[in-house]
C-alpha cells in the first residue's frame, strides 16, 4: 500500500536492468512479455532500465496520459502531438499481442516536429495493456509506443530507433529483490530495438530511456500528491493554433537573427518578439471579431492574417526598445507606432515602413489629465481605439491601465519585468500606502465591482494564474498581484496568461473588456492617480539621450 505523500518527491533511483524480460525476473505467476507471434524471439522485449516507485498502480494510466498527450515535455525537437483516434474497443494489428496481457486502450497520435523543414512528422500507436488475471486484472499497467514508419522511410531523429518502446509498472506484490531491495513497486522501460542499435549505458537509446523513466516517475508522484501545474499556458489562445501560426511567423522573420545589430542575444530577442507578435495577432483576431472562428487559421498558406480583425486605432508599443516587435507587426500589415527615449541601432536598418512607425518620444503620463490633453505632436499616437503594448516596459508598466482608461483605448497587453510604481520602485510598503483599493466602497457598489479587500485573498491570487510562485513570498509575485488589483480598480476585467516565449518574465495581464457600471467612476480614479503623481512632482519623464534629443517628437 502506498505511503502518505511527503513534502518532496522520493529520490529517483534508477538501475541498469539490461537483459531479456522473462519469468526469471518475476514471480512464477507473471507471464513473460513475448509476443504470441509464431516467431516470438523476434518480438522479445529487452529491459533497459528500472527504478522503484511507491505509488498505487491505479495512478499509472493518468501518469502515462501525460506522456501520450505531451511528448514535447520530453523533447525540444517535438512541437506537440495531435490525437487521430482514441479507442478502448479498436486495437490496431500493429500493436503487439503480449502474453498475459490484453490491450485496453489505443491512442493513435501524430507527432509534429518543432522544425518541420528538418524533421518529418510521425504517426504512432500508444497502446495500454492490463493484466489478464490476478489481483490487478483489468488495471492498465503497461504502455507500448509503436511508431508507424511508411515503407521506404526512416524514423525521424527525435524518435528512438526502436520498433516498440514499453513503460511497465510492476506492482510490489509481484516484484522480487532483483527488482527492488525493499520490495517496492517498480517501473521499467523495455524496448525492441532496430537492428544494430546499441543499448549499453552510454548509448543514445539508454540515455533517452533514462530521461523518460525519470519523467514517468515524476508524473506518478505528481498524480499521487495531486500535483497542479505551476503555471497555466494557453488560457487566452489555444496552444495548437498559436503554434501553427508561430511556425509560419518564425520562418518569415528568423533571418533577423543573422542581421542583428544590437549587442543583446539575438536568439532570445528575435524569437521572443516573434512569439509576442503571434500572440497579439491571434488575440486581436479574437478580440475584435466576436464571431470569428480561430480554427480557420489552420490553413495558412495564403497568410490569411492579412485580413484578420485588428484594433481600429492601431497599436502603441510603449518603450519599444530595439523596435523589433513594432517592426514585425508593421511587416505583417498592422498599423501602429513604437516609441522610446532614443533611436536604437536597429531602427536604421529596418525597412521604410517600420522606420516610419518608430518614434523617439519621452512619454510623460502626468500630462494625461483628460482624454484630449495630448499636445498636437502627440495626438497622432493616441488614435481612438488604440491598443497599448507594454513589453517589459519598466517605469511605464503601471501606467498602461491608467492611460488606457484615460484615453479610451481599446485595451492593453502588459508583460511586466522590473517592478515599478508610478514614480518610484515597487516595494510592499510603498504599494500599501500608494493606493487603497478598498476605498470608495460606495463607488464600487455602484459600479458592480467587488473590492479586493472584501473577497477571498487566496481565490483572487489563484485567479491570476501565477502558479506556485503566486504568493506573497517574492517581490515579483507581489508586484503582479498589485498590478492586477490596479487594473480591476480602474475598471478592467482581469485576464492573465503565461506566454510561450523564451523569457522567465513571460506572465502577461491583458485588458480588453470594461467592467460594468458607470465608467466615469473609473476615469475619475485614473485622473486621481495622475493628479497625485503630478502633485508629488517626483515623476520625471526621461529625456532622449545624445543625438536622439534633436529628433524627439
Amino acid at each position: 500500500m502506498a505511503t502518505a505523500p511527503s513534502v518532496q518527491r522520493p529520490r529517483f533511483n534508477p538501475s541498469n536492468s539490461s537483459g531479456v524480460s522473462d519469468v526469471h525476473r518475476l514471480h512464477h505467476d507473471v507471464p513473460s512479455l513475448r509476443n504470441s507471434d509464431s516467431n516470438p524471439s523476434h518480438f522479445r522485449f529487452q529491459s533497459l532500465i528500472s527504478c522503484p516507485v511507491d505509488v498505487p498502480l491505479e495512478l499509472f494510466e493518468a501518469a502515462v496520459s501525460q506522456l501520450i498527450h505531451h511528448p514535447e515535455y520530453n523533447s525540444t525537437l517535438i512541437l506537440r502531438s495531435e490525437t487521430i483516434s482514441d479507442s478502448d474497443t479498436t486495437i490496431p494489428t500493429s500493436a503487439p499481442c503480449l502474453e498475459g496481457y490484453h490491450a485496453v486502450r489505443n491512442v493513435h497520435r501524430k507527432l509534429l516536429p518543432r522544425r518541420p523543414g528538418r524533421d518529418s512528422g510521425l504517426e504512432q500507436h500508444c497502446t495500454l495493456y492490463a493484466f489478464e488475471t490476478g489481483e490487478f486484472a483489468g488495471l492498465p499497467s503497461m504502455l507500448v509506443l509503436t511508431p508507424l514508419v511508411p515503407e521506404g522511410e526512416s524514423l525521424p531523429y527525435y524518435h528512438p530507433t526502436v520498433s516498440h518502446l514499453a513503460f511497465r509498472f510492476i506492482p510490489s506484490s509481484i516484484t522480487t529483490t532483483s527488482e527492488s531491495a525493499s520490495a517496492q513497486s517498480a517501473l521499467r522501460i523495455e524496448v525492441i530495438p532496430l537492428p544494430g542499435t546499441p543499448t549499453d549505458p552510454n548509448s543514445r537509446l539508454y540515455r533517452t530511456a533514462l530521461a523518460l523513466l525519470d519523467t514517468l516517475h515524476r508524473y506518478l508522484w505528481g498524480a499521487f500528491t495531486h500535483y497542479q501545474k505551476r503555471v497555466q499556458h494557453d488560457v487566452l489562445i489555444p496552444r495548437e493554433i498559436y503554434q501553427d501560426v508561430y511556425l509560419k511567423m518564425r520562418e518569415r522573420h528568423k533571418g533577423i537573427v543573422n542581421t542583428w545589430r544590437e549587442t543583446t542575444d539575438p536568439l532570445k530577442h528575435v524569437f521572443e518578439d516573434i512569439g509576442i507578435a503571434t500572440f497579439l495577432m491571434l488575440f486581436w483576431k479574437d478580440m475584435f471579431a466576436a464571431s470569428a472562428d480561430l480554427a480557420d487559421v489552420k490553413e495558412l498558406r495564403d497568410l490569411r492574417w492579412t485580413s484578420w480583425p485588428r484594433p481600429s486605432g492601431g497599436f502603441l508599443d510603449l518603450g519599444c526598445g530595439n523596435g523589433l516587435l513594432t517592426h514585425i507587426l508593421s511587416s505583417e500589415g498592422y498599423s501602429g507606432y513604437g516609441i522610446d527615449l532614443r533611436a536604437r541601432t536597429s531602427w536604421a536598418h529596418y525597412p521604410d515602413s517600420s522606420r516610419a512607425a518608430l518614434k523617439v518620444h519621452a512619454l510623460d503620463p502626468t500630462q494625461f489629465l483628460s482624454p484630449d490633453s495630448s499636445n498636437d505632436e502627440e495626438k497622432f499616437l493616441w488614435e481612438p481605439g488604440v491598443f497599448l503594448i507594454g513589453n517589459h516596459a519598466d517605469e511605464l508598466t503601471p501606467w498602461l491601465p491608467v492611460l488606457a482608461t484615460l484615453t479610451g483605448a481599446s485595451g492593453y497587453l502588459s508583460i511586466p519585468c522590473c517592478a515599478w510604481m508610478f514614480d518610484e520602485r515597487f516595494t510592499r510598503s510603498s504599494a500599501a500606502s500608494a493606493l487603497d483599493f478598498s476605498d470608495d466602497e460606495s463607488l464600487d457598489a455602484a459600479a458592480g465591482v467587488v473590492s479586493s479587500e472584501a473577497e477571498d485573498e487566496a481565490v483572487f491570487i489563484s485567479s491570476l494564474g501565477m502558479g506556485a510562485e503566486g504568493t506573497h513570498k517574492s517581490q515579483y509575485s507581489a508586484y503582479r498581484i498589485w498590478l492586477a488589483r490596479l487594473s480591476r480598480w480602474l475598471g478592467w476585467k482581469i485576464e492573465c496568461d503565461t506566454l510561450r516565449i523564451p523569457s522567465t518574465r513571460n506572465w502577461a495581464i491583458v485588458g480588453r473588456e470594461r467592467l460594468p457600471g458607470d465608467q466615469s467612476i473609473f476615469v475619475d480614479r485614473a485622473r486621481r492617480i495622475v493628479e497625485d503623481v503630478a502633485r508629488r512632482g517626483t515623476f520625471k519623464a526621461r529625456t532622449p539621450e545624445g543625438k536622439a534629443h534633436d529628433r524627439a517628437s
